[in-house]
């Protein structure tokens, strides 16, 4: 089923309710929408929820850069929003995606490559694309 964006009145309404931390970000959680594998833990300001609210597509908030950060608007991998749910604190976001290609800036399907193993970190996938070709490095 499609995304249906709300109203933008709808939309404040909800941006409203969310509980953002003193920096005013929320977690957000990235989640494959049909097969339920996380791919990614990103950050979201009131802006960037409402855009990917209001448009459907995924829309974060990078600390790095201090700017919003549209997923894929360099690599092409690009996240469609399904559906968004807020956890019973209103402090962390839920988002079910449909992912474009893979989510990790490592070329990696899911940023959650690094199992925790009795004998240490295992990396437990490979890059399905190298980073070059991913961000069209020369």
């Amino acid at each position: 089923m499609p995304y249906l964006p709300p109203d933008a009145a709808t939309c404040a309404r909800m941006v409203e309710q969310v509980r953002f931390n003193s920096d005013g970000l929320i977690a957000a959680i990235a989640q494959q929408h049909d097969t339920g594998e996380v791919l990614m833990l990103a950050w979201m300001n009131a802006e960037a929820l409402t855009e990917t609210l209001r448009n459907g597509r995924v829309c974060y908030f990078s600390r790095s850069r201090n700017a919003l950060w549209r997923k894929g608007e360099t690599s092409g991998q690009v996240q469609t929003l399904i559906d968004a749910r807020l956890d019973c604190d209103r402090d962390a976001v839920l988002l079910l995606v449909d992912q474009k290609g893979v989510a990790c800036h490592t070329g990696r399907r899911s940023c959650f490559f690094n199992a925790m193993r009795p004998e240490g970190l295992v990396e437990i996938s490979q890059p399905l694309v190298g980073a070059d070709e991913l961000y069209k490095r020369t």
